[in-house]
């Protein structure tokens, strides 16, 4: 007989947990959800962009915590924008170096922002809530004595390397951990999304405290004459804020782009306390795996969506483009 256990450690029995025969209906009860979709299929289709578009429906978690932490990431960014543009660049006398940097530092902005919102509103790999039916359990397959374990929060089929979140209240398929400042879980789904927005935000960083202390030194150099948008305390107050945001941010992200480059490269997650399986692969394979449309380039300009990772474009409306 094939049975279901309890995933929950503290609820399993001796045998491994308690043992559910699959003739016996599971609860069928409505499960709590802490997330919502927003199906953006309308709006794509009257503006044409239908076809472009993969997946049409938003996901978003229901968090305040999460939401407020999100909207402080943004407003972090535009400080960091209005102060590198408004102080600094607009008012410098070298126009070759202020556009240069101005489109650099703008890019930086725009894929941080790109990435931020695609971790924040893609699925992370959520299990389809109460579906550990009988129905389901009967269309599985289960050999003799095979053992299927059952999320007893969510009431989901248990994959293996999956995790119930108590934020979005939803087992997550390879979930690493639920980051307040995506407001969402990072998950099998839109890990790559949440190490490119570390990224960036780790390159703006180090830009911006770079041309924070290059603006310090020309002012105080023509005794802060026609060098800044603002007067001299103003803009040392901005310059200090601006290089302090940087040190903070640039260091965090950068710790986390780390250790999430050194999970997809052990094939783990800060769930699990042993690596899965690779199969033979090597570090190289595993993070091509992940960021397989970096590495290749042969479908044209879909292809480079994980490094424009606004475009979220269907291959197949480019088949034929070169």
């Amino acid at each position: 007989m094939s049975r279901i256990l309890d995933s929950n450690p503290r609820r399993q029995s001796d045998e491994g947990g308690p043992v559910i025969e699959i003739s016996k209906t599971c609860r069928t009860t409505p499960v709590e959800d802490g997330i919502v979709r927003i199906n953006c299929a309308p709006l794509l289709y009257k503006l044409g962009l239908i076809r472009f578009f993969k997946n049409t429906s938003l996901w978003f978690v229901k968090d305040i915590c999460g939401i407020v932490c999100a909207i402080f990431t943004w407003l972090l960014i535009v400080y960091a924008e209005s102060v590198v543009m408004f102080i600094m660049l607009i008012p410098s006398p070298y126009p070759a170096y202020s556009m240069s940097s101005a489109i650099l530092f703008n890019f930086f902005s725009f894929m941080a922002v790109a990435s931020h919102l695609r971790a924040m509103f893609s699925d992370p790999g959520a299990v389809p809530k109460g579906n550990a039916t009988r129905e389901n359990i009967m269309k599985m397959g289960l050999k003799e004595g095979q053992v299927v374990y059952k999320c007893p929060k969510c009431i989901s089929i248990k994959p293996e390397r999956a995790h119930h979140c108590s934020v979005c209240q939803r087992c997550i398929r390879k979930m690493d951990h639920h980051c307040p400042w995506v407001n969402n879980c990072v998950g099998e789904n839109n890990q790559k999304y949440f190490v490119l927005f570390t990224m960036y935000i780790c390159l703006m960083s180090i830009h911006a405290i770079y041309m924070a202390v290059q603006h310090f030194i020309i002012c105080l150099g023509k005794d802060w004459k026609d060098c800044s948008g603002a007067s001299a305390p103003a803009t040392t107050v901005f310059l200090i804020l601006l290089v302090f945001e940087g040190l903070l941010f640039g260091i965090f992200t950068a710790i986390m782009c780390g250790s999430q480059l050194s999970s997809i490269c052990s094939d783990e997650t800060n769930r699990l306390t042993e690596p899965a399986s690779r199969k033979g692969n090597s570090s190289i394979e595993t993070i091509a795996s992940m960021f397989i449309t970096v590495v290749s380039l042969s479908n044209g300009f879909c292809e480079v969506r994980f490094v424009f990772n606004f475009l979220c474009c269907d291959q197949s409306a480019f088949k034929g483009r070169r």
